[in-house]
């Protein structure tokens, strides 16, 4: 199963480099330019090292990104589970899940997967100090500078990892409190003035013109169509959710259908819940998990792109689940049998979806 996956995970990548790289282009072309605006900060990160940007850029930074990411993961699954061949179908319905590295594959460029990244280094350093909440404020704070959906998206997955990992394990002082609260507090803040004071200050024709100031080859004006999302206010985003509601529902049956075949993953995840030692850690984890799936339905009547949401969402209850296995248990989880043949049905099944997409299934 997993050099099947391997394969297809090639093949996916492989297709993805033939696609038009509309958004994500867009995204290593805005920067700082005309002050403070949303969606910026990659671009402006990119113009520090270079003039004018090509397109190949969108693959290999997306590319370099997706690397690094995964080879953390993999870190991190083989610290907190292990790598033995008891844990390889756990692996297989997590690393191997249509969800989640192949996604990121269908999605490269996008930046799903920075949220993915930053979670997953606070799942791997130390939560020893009070600089472990500024550091995960930090990488909140550039996640929303990178697309402020972020702070739906990942930065409340990276706040219960933080209350797991460090509230958790200590009694909390007035001044881990206050940290933590003025963090959010000040997230928030930082939200607001990305979407409502980081819109483009000059007309689109003039914003356009500016990009492709900024592109190797700016005759390749298709790959800016989507430049009026910088000015496309939330009311607008909204509406446009709901008027492709009833065409984006009819991909929920299929949503179901992957989730169900995930099974065994759910099955470990509840164990893993119910096995710990402490009731209040009991409730408390299953406060977060409900806060991170309100965050994912408030982000689905805002925007539109249903497949990449629910697929987050679903790698936010892997990175979650490694986070529930660093608090004290009662017992052991029994591993997912690797023998059991229904098992073996659905792993194969998890394995050969190649992705979900972007706005509908597949």
């Amino acid at each position: 199963m997993l050099a099947v996956n391997a394969a297809i995970m090639l093949g996916v990548f492989l297709h993805k480099i033939t696609l038009p790289p509309y958004i994500p282009y867009i995204h290593l072309l805005v920067d700082y330019h005309f002050g403070f605006i949303k969606r910026a900060l990659i671009g402006a990160i990119v113009g520090l090292f270079m003039a004018k940007v090509p397109v190949w850029l969108v693959f290999a930074l997306a590319g370099l990104v997706w690397l690094i990411t995964f080879a953390l993961f993999v870190q991190l699954f083989r610290r907190t589970f292990g790598l033995d061949r008891a844990r390889l179908p756990l692996f297989v319905f997590t690393a191997g899940s249509p969800f989640a590295f192949k996604n990121f594959l269908f999605t490269l460029g996008h930046f799903d997967i920075y949220g993915c990244l930053g979670a997953i280094i606070l799942l791997l350093v130390p939560a020893g100090s009070l600089g472990y909440v500024l550091l995960a404020a930090v990488i909140s704070a550039v996640l929303v500078l990178i697309h402020h959906i972020h702070l739906l998206m990942y930065v409340p997955t990276i706040a219960a990892i933080v209350v797991l990992r460090y509230y958790l394990s200590r009694v909390p002082t007035r001044l881990d409190l206050a940290v933590g609260v003025g963090a959010l507090l000040g997230l928030g803040v930082l939200f607001l003035a990305a979407q409502f004071a980081g819109t483009m200050p000059i007309p689109e024709a003039d914003f356009v013109h500016y990009l492709q100031t900024r592109m190797v080859d700016p005759s390749r004006t298709n790959l800016l169509q989507f430049a009026y999302v910088w000015y496309q206010p939330l009311a607008k985003e909204v509406q446009d959710t709901w008027a492709r509601l009833p065409s984006n529902l009819l991909g929920v049956p299929v949503y179901a259908l992957l989730l169900w075949l995930h099974a065994p993953l759910w099955r470990t995840f509840r164990d893993r819940i119910g096995a710990l030692e402490a009731q209040r850690h009991r409730q408390i984890v299953i406060a977060t998990l409900t806060v991170i799936s309100f965050a994912y339905l408030v982000m689905f009547a805002m925007v539109f792109d249903y497949s990449r949401w629910i697929s987050s969402w679903v790698v936010c209850m892997i990175l979650m689940l490694h986070a529930v296995k660093t608090l004290p248990a009662t017992t052991p989880i029994t591993p997912i049998d690797a023998d059991d043949r229904k098992t073996t049905i659905l792993g194969w099944i998890v394995t050969a979806v190649p992705r979900v997409g972007i706005i509908r299934p597949f």
